[in-house]
């Protein structure tokens, strides 16, 4: 049985064929990087308009690389919320004209399910099935999500950021410090090369829920960390050399950040990553999971990856490869496979949903 998956939530078209939820025969993704990169982050507008170009030929190509025809297919499903409303309306409004033309079945999938499935996904590929229930750390530009995961993937809520994502901090941070966009990779690229205990910062408390996440304040540290330092003429340079080479090497970027910089990126990556990892570590005494599923784009993070492995968290921590950390269909297309073995289709009346919530 193979479902076709669309994924459109943000600034990549994403279309992909899976077989009974663990074989993958394609996945393809256009990224608009290029488009937004010199704006220095995405604009809505822009990524809907991109999403109108590319999604038929992303289908097809995907359709193509699987070897499969439309009599093939069990069902389509589509990303319906959370994301850019406009974004998502071209991949949902897509997927509905093929479920009406080919008479297949919908199945709307939340994006933030479908980080988790592509962790299940590549497990059941592997054959090492992720023992459940577990806990599910859904970090990526947009979110910063802790759920309890049981054996029937029915999700709990734990924890949520209250204001910046993880990625967005990341980001953000990037871009203050010239780097252009999006700034994360940069700076997990560049970290290693700096000291992460020479910038103390400090750590979100939170009233409240303990498990709640927020970055707002590390990135104003940093903030004001640039403007104490007079960092003005490297952060010109850096933006200097954006403007020359589209996508800098490391050994570009090291020749024009200073080792006072480099320790900054290095303490600003390890207080995200300890800030992650601590709340996952915290909810190990009031639950009884068994594993730690850590999906979405910032899971492709080098030092996040080295740092769980060297936690001591109490359950084994699975990540997904970087091809399915950030936004792909492929993820969409497993996460439909349960629905529609549960009868849980949609119909044309189903809406794009920018704040929709996978628990509460």
């Amino acid at each position: 049985m193979r479902i076709l998956g669309i994924e459109s939530s943000c600034d990549e078209t994403a279309a992909a064929v899976v077989e009974d939820g663990t074989r993958l025969l394609s996945s393809v993704v256009a990224s608009q990087l290029d488009t937004h990169g010199r704006y220095g982050g995405v604009v809505p507008e822009l990524a809907s308009r991109e999403h109108l170009r590319a999604i038929v030929p992303v289908v097809r190509e995907a359709m193509e690389r699987s070897s499969s025809d439309w009599s093939d297919l069990a069902a389509v499903a589509a990303t319906s919320g959370p994301g850019l409303v406009g974004s998502l309306l071209v991949g949902l409004t897509y997927a509905k004209a093929l479920s009406f033309v080919r008479g297949l079945p919908l199945v709307g999938v939340n994006h933030i399910e479908g980080h988790i499935y592509a962790v299940v996904l590549e497990a059941a590929q592997r054959g090492e099935p992720i023992p459940f229930p577990a806990i599910a750390l859904v970090v990526s530009g947009g979110h910063t999500h802790l759920f309890e995961v049981d054996k029937e993937f029915h999700y709990r809520l734990l924890g949520k950021t209250r204001d910046d994502a993880a990625g967005e901090a990341f980001d953000k941070v990037g871009k203050l410090l010239g780097f252009g966009y999006p700034g994360g990779p940069v700076i997990d690229q560049l970290a290693p090369h700096g000291d992460p205990s020479a910038v103390r910062f400090t750590l979100a408390h939170m009233k409240g829920n303990p498990l709640d996440f927020s970055f707002s304040g590390l990135k104003t540290a940093v903030l004001r960390w640039v403007k104490a330092h007079d960092m003005g003429a490297e952060i010109d340079r850096r933006r200097a050399l954006l403007r020359t080479t589209s996508r800098p090497t490391v050994e570009q970027w090291l020749e024009v950040t200073p080792r006072a910089t480099l320790d900054l990126m290095a303490s600003f990556q390890h207080t995200v990553i300890d800030e992650l990892l601590r709340r996952a570590a915290m909810v190990a005494d009031s639950t009884t999971a068994r594993a730690l599923i850590v999906s979405g784009g910032v899971s492709c993070n080098a030092g996040l990856r080295a740092a769980a492995r060297t936690a001591g968290l109490p359950y084994p921590a699975y990540f997904p490869a970087p091809g399915l950390s950030t936004d792909n269909a492929a993820m969409i297309a497993t996460a439909a496979f349960p629905k529609l073995a549960r009868g849980e289709t949609a119909d044309f009346t189903l809406r794009a949903q920018a704040n929709l919530t996978l628990a509460e």
